[in-house]
């Protein structure tokens, strides 16, 4: 079992909660015009070759996946949401696994590991290294990673509790109904963002702070464009491209600054690698 960081304890009574099967049951195909164009890009690349999907949750990237390539294995430490894909999925290879440690692995084996939904964010900027080590090793040299990440510039990142106050509406019953609802949610919120305000801490190329997400019921880093670029190089990847979530464009190499919600980045394992494992 890997060490719990407070990260982890936070984050896992998230994932644990009513809120999250709720949440990530509803029916969707991609998260957002980003991940759909990164998955346009890599499917003439992976087809048919073994694809890993890490963080499966309930099971929404199954279909995504298994679209590219019908060698599928899918991993999760949530083994509440892990029951919930596999009710949906019986007949899909399913794991309960820690992205930090996926020993139980073969290295150098899949033409593709994907991390979606943002779950790379939601360990400790070490835990984060350890997790793209781990996906660098199991997939094969020439082989590709996909994973998305917040935007420290984004927009997300200014998220705070007053957001969870009604919208004025001149309607009456509205405003009524809008505030029934904000009333709960915004008492949960603020108890949940007093307890975790004090993990927030700005390291500039990165970020740790709070979310909005989960009624503020989780703690993430949020990257910089650089700072992902220099940490991919530094595991051993080889960039390829970068989409951003809002309008699914792909951002160029020398830009440095986004305003998309979060990237959607995609690296490969060069093929000299193999020299060297």
């Amino acid at each position: 079992m890997h060490r719990q960081t407070e990260l982890d304890r936070i984050n896992r009574v998230a994932w644990n909660s009513a809120d999250a099967a709720r949440v990530f049951t509803q029916e969707k195909t991609f998260s957002d015009p980003g991940e759909e164009a990164a998955f346009g890009w890599l499917a003439p690349r992976c087809s048919g070759t073994p694809v890993l999907d890490i963080g499966v949750g309930t099971g929404r990237t199954i279909p995504l996946m298994t679209a590219i390539s019908n060698d599928y294995t899918g991993v999760d430490y949530t083994e509440s949401l892990l029951e919930l894909a596999r009710s949906r999925y019986p007949t899909r290879d399913l794991r309960h696994m820690d992205a930090r440690d996926m020993s139980a692995l073969p290295s150098g084996h899949y033409g593709l590991a994907e991390f979606s939904w943002n779950g790379i964010d939601c360990v400790d900027y070490d835990d984060r290294v350890r997790i793209l080590e781990e996906m660098y090793r199991v997939v094969r040299p020439g082989g590709y990673v996909l994973f998305s990440s917040h935007n420290r510039g984004g927009p997300g990142y200014l998220e705070n509790i007053w957001q969870l106050l009604p919208h004025f509406t001149p309607n009456p019953l509205k405003l009524g109904w809008r505030t029934l609802i904000s009333v709960r949610r915004f008492q949960l919120g603020t108890l949940n963002y007093l307890r975790h305000v004090k993990l927030n801490h700005d390291y500039g190329a990165y970020a740790v702070k709070t979310a909005a997400a989960h009624n503020f019921g989780i703690v993430i880093v949020y990257t910089t464009l650089g700072e992902q670029r220099r940490q991919l190089a530094q595991v051993g990847f080889q960039s390829d491209t970068v989409f951003g979530s809002c309008e699914g464009n792909r951002i160029p190499d020398d830009v440095e600054d986004s305003g998309a919600w979060w990237f959607h980045f995609i690296a490969h394992k060069p093929m000299a690698a193999c020299r060297f494992d």
